[in-house]
Parts: C-alpha cells; sequence; structure tokens
C-alpha cells in the first residue's frame, strides 16, 4: 500500500512500513504489532497517489513494444575504439554538469518514438511540488 497506492504522495509511508516490517522481526509481535499498526494508520490517513505505479505500468508496456528501437547514440557508451569513432556517446551531456543538473533539449527516447511523459502527478501531498518542479522542466523540452 505505501508504494502503490501512498506513492510519492508521501514518500515516507515506503520507510515507515520497511520500519515497522524492521521492527517486527527484531522484537516479535507484542512490540512489532503495535509498529505495524503504526504503519497502517500513517498509511490510511496519507494522501494518496498511484501516479508512478501508473506511469511504470505504462513505461513497462511501451518497453516491451519498443524494444526493437535503437538506444539514440549520444546515450551509447563508447567502450572501444571503433563505438568512439561511430559516434557513440558523443554529445552526450552529463546533467550534474548543467545548470540546474538538467540538461535542456536532450533526448533519452529512440527517434521513431519522440519524446514521452509517463509519470503524471497529481494534486497532493509532495506531488503537488513534483508537478511545480515538471511544469518548469518539461516546457524546456
Amino acid at each position: 500500500m505505501a508504494s502503490e497506492d501512498v506513492g510519492n504522495a508521501d514518500p515516507r509511508a515506503l520507510q515507515i512500513t520497511l520500519n515497522a516490517w524492521d521492527v517486527y522481526e527484531r522484537l516479535g509481535d507484542k512490540e512489532g504489532s503495535r509498529a505495524i499498526a503504526h504503519a497502517a494508520v500513517f498509511c490510511a490517513c496519507a494522501p494518496k497517489s498511484n501516479a508512478v505505479y501508473k506511469a511504470f505500468n505504462k513505461a513497462m508496456d511501451v518497453a516491451k513494444e519498443t524494444s526493437h528501437l535503437d538506444v539514440p547514440i549520444h546515450l551509447r557508451n563508447a567502450t572501444t575504439k571503433l563505438l568512439e569513432e561511430l559516434g557513440h556517446g558523443k554529445d552526450y551531456r552529463y546533467s550534474h554538469n548543467e545548470p540546474d543538473a538538467f540538461s535542456e533539449g536532450q533526448t533519452y527516447f529512440p527517434e521513431e518514438m519522440g519524446e514521452q511523459i509517463y509519470y503524471e502527478p497529481t494534486e497532493r501531498g509532495l506531488e503537488i511540488k513534483i508537478r511545480e518542479k515538471l511544469k518548469q522542466l518539461r516546457p524546456k523540452l
């Protein structure tokens, strides 16, 4: 539930549930059940979003349908001199070296697909902030 139903609306839910499981495993039923109850109440009250779950499933379906398409050449590693000469990795921009750690205009999908968007954050919980950030970045794509 913490991952599929709460998701990025409150990512703390996943850590809380994993911690509760760990407490249960370490301390046994008496104390562990309380930790499980704590996690269950947290998840029940947390804002909900399955946006990542839906995006992941869609991306996996598309990956299966388009697995025959080539990885863009600028994303390929030039592990040999020949591959370097063929242009592998040429013009790749490392996002951490870019302003705001974002490689504006760099593409990541095969040319035949064009740019794709799978993740559409909700207007709940932390996803409100994620949505705002994506609005700043996506128009630049």
